[in-house]
């Protein structure tokens, strides 16, 4: 006689190979799912805006009608500077990248080269901030015969007030390539952060910087 095996009624049947590999498939789609969704949320929290040559730059915060986050900051010389100092006038504050980007410093050596077109645009003065020590500064700019005052923000303080280190190629240790516009009394009026992903642009045409200026501000 043949026998019949009765499983006991809490007997649970496990999973074949196949429902094994369904599941983790399915897993994985939800994950990447979230990461997915996660980065659409973070990439759109700066807006996007085209610029007056029809590429785009995103435009980060603190943004055009809000003040310009204070700050203090060493120069080449060790002098302390501070944005207070340009009270009264309309400075271009220059967020870069710093020594390991030529076109950063190219990008100086353009604006120096066409002072007369930038003043023209109601710029008074440039300012540029980025994280290297001061004295490795002050030998690039000698080398360069750089005039524009360019200050040290070795820990990232001022950078990171400004957000100026969320748009460029190395992470948020590092600015990118952001240039805000700050009006006589400490409002900002334009910005245009172009370092961020994906082009990661690290130099900008001075005619087509001032065109995005004269197109985006905010007066």
């Amino acid at each position: 006689m043949s026998r019949t095996t009765i499983r006991p009624a809490n007997s649970r049947t496990k999973p074949s190979t196949r429902q094994r590999t369904l599941f983790w498939v399915l897993g994985a789609v939800v994950v990447i799912g979230v990461v997915v969704g996660l980065y659409a949320i973070f990439s759109t929290s700066a807006s996007s805006t085209p610029s007056a040559s029809g590429t785009t730059y995103a435009v980060g915060q603190p943004g055009p009608g809000q003040t310009a986050p204070a700050f203090t900051l060493a120069d080449t010389t060790g002098k302390q500077v501070s944005l207070a100092d340009y009270h009264g006038k309309t400075v271009l504050l220059y967020f870069q990248e710093g020594l390991s980007c030529q076109p950063c410093w190219d990008q100086i050596t353009s604006l120096e080269a066409d002072a007369t077109k930038v003043q023209a645009a109601g710029i008074d003065a440039i300012v540029s901030i980025t994280s290297d020590p001061a004295n490795l500064i002050a030998q690039k700019t000698g080398d360069m015969g750089l005039t524009t005052p360019v200050l040290s923000d070795p820990d990232l303080a001022v950078s990171q007030k400004y957000e100026a280190n969320q748009y460029g190629m190395m992470g948020t240790s590092r600015d990118g390539h952001s240039f805000i516009l700050v009006d006589p009394d400490g409002r900002i009026t334009w910005r245009a952060d172009y370092g961020g992903a994906p082009n990661y642009t690290m130099f900008v045409p001075v005619d087509q910087l001032l065109a995005d200026l004269q197109h985006g501000a905010k007066p």
